[in-house]
C-alpha cells in the first residue's frame, strides 16, 4: 500500500504532491473527473487522505467539486476569466509590491533573490520538461507571495491570499510552450531591483508591467 512507502511524510500531503504533479505533466488534463475510489486503486490508498488532499487543491482552484458529481480538474480559463484575474491583480499585486518596497529587511531581500534566481533557471526548460514547469511555477508562486507577505496590510494579504489559488490556475494552465517564463524573468529582476532600491513607485509600476505582460502572454496577444 502507499500509505507504507514513507513514515515521514503525511499521507494526504503525499497525495496533495502526487496529484499537483500529475496536473503539472498533463497527465490529468483540464475538466478531467477525478474518482475518488478510481484514485484509491490506482494511487493504492485509502480514500480518506485522497479526500483531504482533493479538499485542499479545492482550495487552491485547481480541483472543483461539483454536487452529486465528486471532483474534477478546474477546467481552462477563459478568456474572459483571465482579463477578470487581471483586473483583479491589477487592483491588489502593484500596491503590494509598493508596501513592500517600504518595509524591506535584508532576510526578505535574500528570500526573494533565491526565488527570482530559481526562477530564472527554470526559464529555459519551464515549456519543455515537467520539472522545468514545476520550478517556474513553484518559484512564482514564492516570488509573489513572499511580497504580498511583506507588504505589512493584513488586509490586502489576505485577499491576495484569496485570490492566489485563482493565479495557481492561470499558471498550472498556460499550455506548455506558452509559460512566458523567459518573458516573465526580466520582469521579475526589474520587480526586484526596484523593491531592493526601496524605490516603492517603481515597484509598483514593474508589478503592473509584469501582470499585464503575463496576461497578454497567455492569450497570445
Amino acid at each position: 500500500m502507499a500509505e507504507r512507502k514513507s513514515a515521514r511524510q503525511p499521507i494526504a500531503d503525499r497525495m496533495y504532491d502526487v496529484l499537483l504533479h500529475q496536473f503539472m505533466s498533463g497527465e490529468r488534463g483540464a475538466g478531467e473527473s477525478l474518482n475518488i475510489g478510481a484514485l484509491s486503486r490506482e494511487l493504492d490508498v485509502s480514500q480518506t487522505p485522497l479526500r483531504e488532499a482533493l479538499a485542499r487543491l479545492e482550495y487552491t482552484g485547481l480541483v472543483q467539486r461539483e454536487a452529486l458529481r465528486g471532483y474534477r480538474v478546474a477546467p481552462m480559463m477563459t478568456r474572459a476569466e483571465v482579463e477578470q484575474l487581471k483586473e483583479a491583480r491589477l487592483v491588489l499585486e502593484p500596491r503590494l509590491a509598493h508596501h513592500a518596497a517600504l518595509r524591506i529587511t535584508p532576510e526578505f531581500l535574500t528570500a526573494l533573490d533565491e526565488s527570482m534566481n530559481e526562477f530564472e533557471r527554470s526559464a529555459d526548460a519551464a515549456d519543455m520538461e515537467t520539472e522545468g514547469f514545476d520550478m517556474y511555477w513553484r518559484s512564482d508562486n514564492r516570488f509573489h507571495g513572499l511580497i504580498a507577505e511583506q507588504s505589512g496590510n493584513q488586509f490586502l494579504a489576505l485577499a491576495y491570499a484569496a485570490l492566489s489559488g485563482q493565479i495557481q490556475r492561470f499558471r498550472l494552465f498556460s499550455k506548455f510552450g506558452r509559460t512566458g517564463a523567459r518573458q516573465a524573468a526580466p520582469e521579475h529582476r526589474a520587480i526586484f531591483d526596484a523593491i531592493a532600491a526601496g524605490d516603492s513607485d517603481a515597484a509598483a509600476e514593474s508589478m503592473r508591467l509584469h501582470v499585464l505582460g503575463a496576461t497578454e502572454r497567455l492569450l497570445g496577444n
